[in-house]
């Protein structure tokens, strides 16, 4: 169960991965060793699953955002077309999702082009898909990896 002071933690750190224990101590008034500490506790209980460093996708060469919609016919819940196209370094994200579509795919490419030959080569090389239907980002309104922080853990 995360308690108040947990929750001001969380809302710090998720935004400012780089904040020195220090800086975090003193804006909630806290010692710093007692900071580190439930630090500590929420990594053990896996609340904080790890940290990563914000990358700009232009900059990288990475300026297509695509969300493409998989199809396959394999088994209910087997899984396995999820973990071939969650092994392709383009593929952010891979969710087995309710309705027609089996799955839906985050994917980042350098342009068009490359979005194409990554379906024809990589996408099309897997078993069991039998469609997909990609949907191009023009514009990213909001996107964040930062998640909501609850005041205290709900009661289960």
């Amino acid at each position: 169960m995360i308690d108040a002071i947990d929750a001001r933690i969380l809302k710090i750190i998720r935004t400012e991965g780089r904040i020195s224990n220090a800086e975090v101590a003193r804006q909630i008034g806290m010692a710093p060793s007692a900071v580190l500490e439930r630090l500590r506790k929420l990594e053990a209980r896996g609340i904080i699953t790890g940290y990563e460093a914000k990358m700009n996708p232009e900059r990288l060469g990475l300026g297509l955002l695509a969300f493409i919609r998989v199809r396959a016919d394999e088994p209910v819940h087997s899984m396995g077309v999820g973990e071939a196209l969650a092994a392709f370094p383009e593929v952010l994200e891979v969710h087995y999702v309710a309705g027609e579509d089996g799955y839906l795919v985050k994917v980042r490419t350098k342009d068009a082009n490359e979005l194409g030959a990554f379906l024809r080569d990589k996408v099309g090389s897997i078993p069991g898909i039998t469609s997909t239907m990609s949907t191009i980002v023009l514009t990213t309104v909001k996107e964040t990896s930062a998640l909501p922080v609850p005041e205290e853990e709900p009661k289960q």
